[in-house]
């Protein structure tokens, strides 16, 4: 070997040492800034994943949840914005533009073309007090010689008056010789609703309220012999007995869709008719017995409310006027057979 040749040996040896130190150092670094995991398959393989899979992993699943809430508070801020004109106007289709007065019956003297049927939602109603003692029915009270358009509710002076349904304040008035502190709201599934004898309200006229919110404390201002809640429901000025529309001792609606009927209500007593089932039995029973009603909850079946209340799914089904394929809606109120 020449001289030349051993010179040339020796340049590529160092550079050979040098390029697998430099690639070794690279490898160590990459491994102290990545570690890695290995797990072994059922088949006994053994399998390496890098900690910046994980990162990448967890990234994603970091976008899809932000991408999730957004999407949730966009059909909310939808959902709320297709809400808010009919609070603002509720029923407007109905009443037009020309009822916002001062009176209980928004068409008091006044000519109004009243539907022949109207169906009315009552799926978001809430009790208007805590306490569900009726303490007088609507009809006509022979004693005073006059007609009581409402049911009475037993509370004590102070309690929480809370609007029945969503909608917005028409009246805010005190009438000494009827209502007392009194208070009109219209909803937009066409029901007015009216709370009398209040110690006083707490909402001025054109207040926006959802169901629930609180509109008074309780009392017996006006033409009252006590602490009590007058409640009426009327329709386009039409009062109807509260008692066919709620369960107040259940504390639900009768119905999810109440039918109005032109004509159907007529003093002494409201004669109202419904879609769904019968008219309450006569008697002496409380309601509670008349009616049973349950409120569906998140997770319940057909088969599981059935089987609950000793009752097969068809009877279930036939009291409510549904299939045994429909869908449950949580919230809604559902009959039980006797």
């Amino acid at each position: 070997m020449t001289r030349n040749q051993r010179r040339l040996l020796c340049a590529s040896l160092c550079l050979m040492a040098t390029t697998v130190s430099s690639w070794t150092a690279g490898s160590l670094a990459a491994q102290t800034q990545t570690p890695r995991k290995e797990t072994r398959t059922a088949a006994g393989q053994q399998h390496t994943t890098t900690g910046g899979e994980h990162l990448l992993l967890a990234d994603r699943l970091e976008i899809k949840n932000r991408l999730k809430t957004e999407k949730q508070r966009r059909a909310s801020a939808l959902r709320q914005a297709k809400e808010e004109p009919n609070l603002e106007a509720p029923a407007s289709e109905l009443y037009g533009e020309d009822s916002w007065g001062s009176y209980v019956n928004p068409f008091a003297g006044m000519s109004v073309n009243i539907p022949d049927r109207q169906d009315i939602d009552l799926q978001e109603f809430v009790m208007p007090i805590d306490t569900r003692q009726i303490t007088s029915n609507y009809g006509y009270r022979h004693s005073f010689g006059r007609m009581h358009y409402g049911t009475d509710l037993k509370l004590s002076t102070g309690d929480t008056v809370r609007a029945a349904f969503s909608g917005k304040v028409r009246v805010k008035s005190y009438e000494p010789g009827g209502y007392g502190n009194y208070v009109v709201i219209r909803h937009p599934n066409g029901l007015e609703t009216v709370y009398g004898h209040m110690s006083r309200s707490i909402v001025r006229e054109g207040t926006v309220l959802r169901a629930g919110d609180p509109i008074g404390l309780g009392g017996s201002t006006g033409r009252s012999t006590g602490p009590h809640l007058h409640f009426e429901a009327r329709f386009m000025g039409v009062p109807i007995d509260p008692s066919d529309l709620f369960d107040f001792q259940a504390g639900v609606p009768r119905f999810d869709v109440f039918a109005f009927v032109k004509g159907a209500y007529r003093t002494p007593r409201s004669h109202a008719m419904a879609r769904v089932a019968a008219r309450p039995k006569k008697g002496g029973k409380a309601n509670e017995d008349q009616f049973r009603t349950h409120r569906i909850k998140k997770g319940e079946t057909l088969s599981s409310i059935a089987a609950h209340y000793g009752i097969s799914v068809k009877q279930l089904t036939g009291k409510n006027g549904m299939s045994a394929k429909s869908k449950l809606s949580i919230g809604r109120t559902l009959r039980i057979p006797s």
